[in-house]
């Protein structure tokens, strides 16, 4: 049975597809099959950053309606073995994931996947609801911001509550924090909040500190996973982040120049 570990976030523009495509490509990398699929209905992001947008015929929605296979709609990435793409729809059609189609996709893909990575839409909108509740494991993607970090908080709430593990009493979904564009200089003069403000308001585990960085746009410009830009601290920092996804240690990089953040100038401390 596959793992399917969600990647949301309270609020969009914090990086998701990024992290989506990054940490799929990783977990391929490491040998485990892997497919990253795309639950932003409308939006066709994440193919674009996989470079593969040419290639898409059908869809995730195309298979839940049964106009295609899910053969027929898994793009199979031309630079990683094991690493797979389902594309969303273009439909502005929101409600065309259904409860029952999404449920049935998962489960055809449990059986052949070691890991499915969900790239949900940014809160609490259809298609993220419909990710949130099938999470074994979620990334939670936030920027160092008061309004991204409170948003995220939300997040939270509902994978506690709304999931499926919640409803059969099953183990709580294994949550993690991704902390995106962060800049140890703009920490350093309280422009922005530092990863110990970030930790003391949403107290889940950290996965990884993504340094802001020009290799992250220039990768998706060039529609490419970041991660595979393995001499840029971005690329490092995600590789980092998928270790500590499987277990192991890996010590936080990055970090330059940290001192008092935003909430301790304020508050004292």
């Amino acid at each position: 049975m596959a793992r399917i570990i969600v990647v949301t976030s309270g609020k969009g523009g914090v990086g998701k597809t990024t992290t989506s495509a990054s940490i799929s490509t990783g977990l391929a990398q490491r040998g485990y099959k892997t497919a990253v699929i795309d639950f932003d209905v409308g939006l066709r992001n994440l193919d674009l950053i996989m470079n593969c947008e040419r290639r898409v015929v059908y869809d995730f929605v195309n298979v839940i309606q049964g106009e295609a296979t899910l053969n027929q709609a898994l793009i199979r990435d031309k630079r990683v073995d094991n690493l797979f793409i389902l594309p969303a729809s273009q439909t502005r059609d929101k409600e065309a994931l259904t409860a029952e189609g999404v449920q049935k996709v998962l489960d055809e893909m449990s059986e052949t996947f070691d890991y499915l990575v969900c790239d949900s839409p940014a809160g609490i909108e259809h298609g993220a609801l419909m990710a949130l509740y099938h999470a074994d494991e979620a990334i939670v993607v936030t920027n160092p911001e008061v309004s991204s970090v409170r948003d995220s908080d939300r997040i939270l709430g509902i994978l506690q509550s709304k999931s499926r593990r919640a409803e059969q009493g099953m183990d709580p979904v294994k949550e993690h924090l991704l902390l995106t564009r962060y800049n140890s200089e703009r920490v350093e003069r309280g422009e922005m909040l530092s990863l110990e403000d970030v930790n003391d308001i949403l107290s889940i585990s950290l996965l990884g500190v993504i340094p802001e960085s020009q290799a992250v746009l220039n990768a998706s410009n060039q529609g490419s996973p970041v991660i595979l830009e393995d001499e840029s601290e971005a690329g490092g920092a995600y590789a980092d982040a998928v270790a500590r996804l499987l277990g192991e240690e890996r010590p936080l990089r990055f970090l330059d120049g940290q001192k008092k953040g935003f909430l301790k100038r304020m508050f004292g401390g």
